[in-house]
Parts: C-alpha cells; sequence; structure tokens
C-alpha cells in the first residue's frame, strides 16, 4: 500500500505452491530496505552487494521505484496464513519506503546494471538501424529484441556478411536471429560474438505487421545511418 491516507492494494495467492515466492520476496524486500539505511548512513553502497542473495536486484530496485515515485511514500507487508504460520527469519511488520529513498534507488539499479553477468541468448529481432564507418566490413546493428531476452532493444556488431543478411532482412520485413552473449555496457544492452545469423520467415500478416511497426514505431526511421546512405550501408556519391 501508500503511505499513511493513500490507496492500498492486495494480492491473494495460495499458501502452495506461492509461499516460497512470497517468502523469497519479503526477505528481497527487507533486504533492500537494510541496504538503503546502510547507504544513507555510511555513503557506502555495498550492502546492495550482499542483498543480492537475499533476492534483491536491478528488476525489485525498479518495480519499488515506480511505487514510490509520485506518492508520499509506500508500504510493503505479507500477511501469513495462520494455519502455515510465520516463517523462518520473516517478520510480520510492513517495510516502507519513501520519496527520500529514490536517490539510494537508482543508484543501486544502475550499480546492478553495470555488474550483471553476460548471458549466452539466442535473440530474434527486428532491425531498426544498422550502420557502420565504411562501405564495407563490420557494422552496428540495432535491434527491436522480439523473443529471447527479456528487454526491448539491443546493440550488436555484425561481421559483413552478418551485416548484409541483416540488411537484406530489414528489406524484405522480415526479422533475424542470431546467438551470442548478452551483455551491459553503459547502461546500453549489447550482444557480442554474435554468430549464426540468419532471417527469420513469418507468414504474411506477420511480415506486414512488423513493416507497418517499423514505419510508425519508435524506431529510427534512418535505417542506415544517413540519408545519404545506400542499402548496403555505403554513401551515394
Amino acid at each position: 500500500g501508500s503511505g499513511s491516507g493513500g490507496t492500498g492494494l492486495t494480492a491473494l495467492v495460495p499458501v502452495d505452491p506461492a509461499r516460497p515466492l512470497a517468502v523469497r520476496l519479503h526477505r528481497a524486500v527487507h533486504a533492500v530496505r537494510e541496504a538503503v539505511d546502510h547507504r544513507r548512513a555510511t555513503g557506502a553502497l555495498d550492502a546492495f552487494d550482499g542483498a543480492v542473495r537475499a533476492g534483491a536486484s536491478r528488476e525489485l530496485t525498479e518495480a519499488l521505484i515506480a511505487l514510490v515515485r509520485g506518492s508520499e511514500g509506500a508500504r510493503i507487508a505479507v500477511d501469513w496464513a495462520p494455519a502455515a504460520g510465520v516463517p523462518e527469519h520473516c517478520g510480520t511488520g510492513p517495510v516502507a519506503f519513501s520519496p527520500g529513498d529514490l536517490p539510494v534507488l537508482r543508484e543501486a539499479g544502475a550499480r546492478y546494471l553495470r555488474a550483471e553477468p553476460s548471458v549466452p541468448v539466442r535473440i530474434t529481432g527486428a532491425v531498426v538501424r544498422l550502420r557502420r564507418p565504411r562501405p564495407y566490413g563490420e557494422g552496428t546493428a540495432r535491434l527491436r529484441v522480439l523473443a529471447g531476452a527479456e528487454v526491448p532493444y539491443v546493440r550488436v556488431v555484425l561481421a559483413e556478411e552478418d551485416y548484409r543478411t541483416a540488411g537484406h532482412a530489414h528489406l524484405a520485413g522480415l526479422p533475424v536471429r542470431m546467438r551470442g552473449r548478452l551483455e551491459s555496457r553503459g547502461g546500453f544492452r549489447q550482444v557480442t560474438g554474435a554468430c549464426e545469423v540468419v532471417p527469420v520467415r513469418v507468414d504474411d500478416e506477420e511480415r506486414d505487421r512488423l513493416m507497418k511497426w517499423l514505419g510508425e514505431g519508435p524506431g529510427d526511421p534512418d535505417l542506415f545511418g544517413g540519408p545519404e546512405a545506400g542499402a548496403d550501408g555505403a554513401p551515394r556519391g
């Protein structure tokens, strides 16, 4: 719920199988609260590293920011089923976050983002931008992720042949699929070591929908890096 006088939201979940998830969330929220207090008392963010073991994450800090932002504060509480009792190491009182906690939560989210390990992925995405400094060689693509990773966009450096494949797929209204490792660099999600880049066949309806999105959506209409660029990324002379 929100601070005093605000509105509340109650979620009822069954003891089985949701209880372990509720326990994990309860411990994670308490760990974040303690880490925020530690940061405000000492100026150090290291308590957020230890909070990961309790379930803290970048996604949790973002969720807490969304709850608190624009309000006087938010309180989170778990009422345990009397028949099952209170789990070990879990309290019964609410955990509160205030607007004054927002800067620390944002710092923690940025810290988690920088520390995220790279993970192997097999991504399918629509090409929304291609750029390379010369009319040959490797280039950079920006993809709107359709499947394979829970992020909206990624950047990827492609070898010359893969870059050409991505350009042809876009012109044909087709997404591409590739393997690589998903990393976070400077706040941007990037796929490194891209390989097995191939166009993905879709039916006519899906292709029309994709083409419409590319024409109307937030993707950069300057697909090939400039109004004077050709379909292979080379400047027109």
